[in-house]
């Protein structure tokens, strides 16, 4: 009987040893991380409406270019002596055309306002798509987890109802007592409960991916390594944070408020008008007259007016710098994080692995002293179950190294 739990045991160690080749396997059908990116931000929902935006401020900032501040105004009027119970004739038609004129610096102003938001959407759109890499990112790292998590649970429910069976077979014989098989079964129940949550984990995590990138795939995230950073190498943190899309979003708003208060300033008054008139009309006892003339209209600069419109223009240009400031802090202490956690992934891995190995050799040298009754089976079971959290814990360690790496890259400006 122990002999036949013996193979099972080392049916479960080929696993251990043999997992890495049956993932480099799976790798062959996966998309490259790049791809996974492009794939997700040409899904992307946000991306449409962003590069409508972008288009709707170019359009913008064409149409402030101009050469009025506004259309045209068409005017008509038509007097007679009629309505006062006259009948002199004396009859009045005037019509006439006005058009609104830019202040001096106000059409320069207004174009440079429309393209600064035009150039802060384009920003914004590069922000999105990191905001898209990063969802990959975390997405693909989340099915990986759960697909090992799922894997491990298989071959551990497998492996306890090998056991199972044999215990059975030995407390029918009368070599084991029932106690083993009671703790035995109450594994197996636990071992089930375990692989249905990961199942369901893998379903969730895999559903969640496929909606992002908009087909089923699974981008290879294991393939980058300390090489590749070694490759792709790494500004110093003050470039990064000068070339982070949020940072430069942010300068760019500000670049925007600023054109904003200098359109305020250029707008010190409503704009003026100019306009051709002309007017045909008749006297009592005249011929008809025709006149032609033009009209010009100034409106007067008010502090009703300009100074709630030049204060709302520096309160934008305030609170975009106070964004800036912000993102900037914010960035730089990402920074710190992403590298931080990198240093602290590739040690984690590291310790891990050697924690797996130990824990695997213990619970084989548990299982040499059950076999030689040296051990109960309760004490053999504890130990597998301590070797199998312990090859959990190193594939999440794993996983977190490969995808604080491609953090770090993210950061870095790739996959823009």
């Amino acid at each position: 009987m122990r002999k036949n739990i013996k193979h099972t045991y080392i049916y479960y160690i080929l696993f251990i040893l043999l997992s890495p080749i049956l993932l480099s396997e799976a790798k062959a059908e996966n998309i490259t991380f790049a791809q996974a990116v492009e794939a997700a931000w040409a899904a992307d929902p946000s991306r449409t409406e962003l590069n409508t935006n972008y288009r709707s401020a170019a359009a913008r900032a064409e149409a402030a270019g101009s050469w009025f501040a506004g259309g045209p105004t068409v005017s008509g009027q038509y007097f007679d002596d009629h309505a006062i119970g006259s009948n002199e004739g004396y009859t009045t038609y005037q019509g006439g055309v006005s058009v609104p004129l830019w202040l001096p610096g106000q059409g320069s102003a207004t174009v440079g306002v429309a393209r600064a938001e035009a150039l802060t959407i384009q920003e914004r759109l590069h922000v999105a798509r990191m905001t898209v890499a990063m969802k990959v990112l975390d997405s693909s790292a989340n099915v990986i987890i759960a697909k090992r998590w799922l894997a491990i649970a298989r071959i551990q429910k497998e492996m306890l109802e090998k056991i199972h069976a044999s215990v059975s077979r030995g407390v029918h014989a009368g070599e084991m007592p029932l106690a083993d098989q009671q703790i035995v079964s109450s594994e197996v129940a636990n071992a089930a409960s375990e692989y249905s949550l990961a199942e369901e984990q893998v379903k969730t995590a895999t559903s969640a991916l496929h909606i992002l990138l908009g087909r089923p795939a699974t981008p290879d995230i294991l393939s980058f390594n300390n090489e590749t950073l070694a490759r792709d190498g790494l500004a110093s943190t003050e470039a990064l944070e000068n070339s982070d899309p949020r940072v430069k979003a942010a300068r760019q708003a500000v670049h925007a408020a600023e054109a904003g208060v200098h359109l305020a300033k250029t707008s010190f008054m409503p704009n003026p008008e100019v306009g051709a008139v002309a007017i045909h009309e008749k006297q009592y006892g005249s011929p008809w007259d025709d006149r032609v003339g033009v009209t010009v209209s100034i409106p007067l600069p008010s502090d009703i007016r300009d100074v709630p419109m030049e204060a709302d223009a520096r309160n934008k240009l305030a609170a975009a710098i106070s964004q800036e400031q912000q993102a900037r802090r914010n960035v730089r202490q990402e920074l710190t994080q992403v590298f931080s956690h990198l240093t602290a992934t590739k040690d984690m891995f590291r310790n891990s692995v050697r924690s797996a190995e130990s824990m695997n050799s213990r619970a084989n040298e548990m299982s040499r002293s059950w076999q030689a009754g040296e051990t109960s089976l309760v004490e053999l079971l504890r130990a597998r179950s301590a070797a199998r959290s312990a090859l959990q814990i190193r594939n999440q360690a794993e996983v977190a190294w490969h995808a604080a790496i491609i953090r770090t890259l993210i950061a870095a400006g790739e996959f823009q």
